[in-house]
């Protein structure tokens, strides 16, 4: 069993129990922040069929937004790579920080200065009030893992994230890797 310590910059992994959830079947969630009042995370492996453009038509780029959680989803958020560009970041860890300038950001990407690979928007976050993420831990909810990635895991894939990650547990996890993501599929 992973014995990771609950702080801000690891990763969570759903347990494979936690089935028909539609916001946390199969999520790997980026811990952005972590204290005795509570959480914040935004769900990595998500994207929807919507992009930048989309949502903010004065940003000339077509990076996926992901589903960051159930928790505030009409405000956009974003993690990045480079805080030497985007001045106001809150570092996460390992070279991950958590919004900036705005406006900053927004001309850097229209000038082509940053790119998929340095940063991720979300719709919404992941958010636990205080204890709420212990008691969901004690429940078996979720696996803590270290970010192997570390800032490099703004520009991986989210397809098959998860499955890729229970294969890494090992163990007992493996016989989720290929089940179906819903059961009465099989």
């Amino acid at each position: 069993m992973i014995s990771e310590k609950l702080k801000k910059g690891k990763l969570l992994i759903a347990e494979p129990s936690i089935i028909g959830d539609l916001s946390f079947n199969r999520s790997v969630i980026l811990l952005a922040d972590h204290d005795k009042k509570g959480s914040v995370g935004f769900i990595i492996n998500k994207p929807l069929k919507y992009t930048i453009n989309d949502l903010v038509p004065d940003i000339k780029a077509n990076f996926k937004i992901y589903n960051g959680g159930p928790v505030e989803q009409d405000n956009l958020y974003f993690i990045h790579n480079v805080p030497d560009l985007i001045p106001n970041s809150i570092e996460i860890s390992n070279g991950i920080y958590w919004g900036g300038e705005y406006e900053t950001t927004k001309e850097l990407i229209n000038n082509g200065q940053i790119n998929k690979n340095n940063i991720r928007f979300f719709l919404g976050y992941t958010g636990w009030d205080e204890d709420q993420l212990e008691a969901e831990m004690a429940e078996s909810s979720w696996i803590i893992t270290k970010n192997n990635y570390e800032n490099k895991i703004i520009g991986k894939s989210a397809s098959h994230f998860w499955k890729k990650q229970i294969m890494e547990l090992g163990g007992e996890y493996l016989i989720w890797a290929n089940a179906p993501e819903n059961p009465t599929s099989n």
